[in-house]
């Protein structure tokens, strides 16, 4: 037997991999995704989405790349695993996400390619984007200069090719590295972390997902996952994750507040202690004479 057969789940609810189905639109994943989806189709040119890390923006990315039709957008999402990549590779990897065949080595030859291939898509009534996630890892100048360039294809009547930037908030540093593609920057939103309740409803609606009949964390358990997890997805993945091992390993019916706050200590992601409040002031006038009597002590 395993967790999941003990607290009679189905499938494991906390995995951190970017599983569709689990997605959970809180108030703000979905006025990020409606604002985002406004700006690509209005063909708005670049739109950006930042948060911390594991804030989610990885499975906003995946969740709007599913949810816009194939028959009205040409849409790709590319990831970027690390920060050398050069300008020429990317325009290569664009184009051969947007459909060009054999794109050309030579740069001049590619643009003319992928310019004929979003006419293409314009044409039959479509619209191209293309979302880059982890886009903080471009960070040259040269790369900046690249995606004013692409945004710059056009026709009279519109652009005919928008971008979505997610990543971590180091991308308004990379925009200004070169200015007129930090003034094109049509839409800008931020992840915030969830709130105590959005938090619950979070870690309740991942449950349901996998087939849970009851919640096994008690209410004080969830309010220290919200604590130690500070509202983001991905530790509270990893809390609740661990916290239901642990329940299994110590066969207990329901997760407790200690049991979290014993994972947050072995996972090293305790939060802070919340500061003790200031003395009273007859506290204060005790504490005074304490130390009076203790230097009148030091006089005999």
């Amino acid at each position: 037997m395993n967790y999941l057969e003990y607290y009679e789940l189905t499938q494991e609810p906390f995995s951190n991999a970017p599983v569709s189905r689990f997605y959970y639109s809180s108030a703000q994943h979905a006025q990020a995704l409606m604002r985002l989806t406004h700006a690509v189709s209005g063909m708005k040119g670049l739109a950006v989405l930042v948060g911390d890390i594991g804030a989610g923006k990885t499975t906003l990315a995946r969740r709007m790349l599913d949810s816009l039709p194939e028959e009205e957008y040409e849409a790709a999402l590319l990831v970027i695993i690390h920060s050398g990549i050069t300008a020429s590779w990317l325009l290569r990897r664009i184009a051969l996400q947007l459909g060009v065949e054999s794109p050309a080595d030579e740069k001049l030859a590619l643009l003319s390619q992928l310019y004929q291939r979003l006419v293409r898509i314009y044409e039959e009534g479509r619209k191209a984007v293309v979302l880059i996630d982890e886009a903080q890892m471009l960070a040259t100048r040269e790369i900046m200069e690249e995606f004013r360039g692409l945004l710059n294809l056009e026709v009279p009547e519109r652009k005919l090719l928008s971008f979505v930037f997610f990543g971590l908030p180091e991308i308004e540093d990379n925009l200004k590295l070169d200015p007129p593609l930090a003034q094109r920057v049509a839409l800008k939103y931020r992840l915030e972390p969830l709130s105590a309740d959005a938090t619950e409803a979070y870690v309740r609606h991942r449950l349901r997902l996998a087939g849970a009949a009851r919640v096994p964390f008690t209410p004080a358990a969830i309010a220290r996952i919200h604590a130690h997890g500070r509202g983001t997805p991905r530790l509270i993945n990893t809390l609740c994750d661990n916290a239901l091992f642990e329940g299994f390993v110590a066969r207990g019916r329901d997760v407790d507040d200690k049991l979290v706050d014993r994972v947050a200590r072995d996972l090293g992601v305790e939060a802070a202690p919340s500061p003790a409040p200031p003395p009273r002031a007859g506290d204060r006038a005790r504490l005074d004479l304490t130390e009076i009597d203790r230097y009148l002590e030091t006089l005999k």
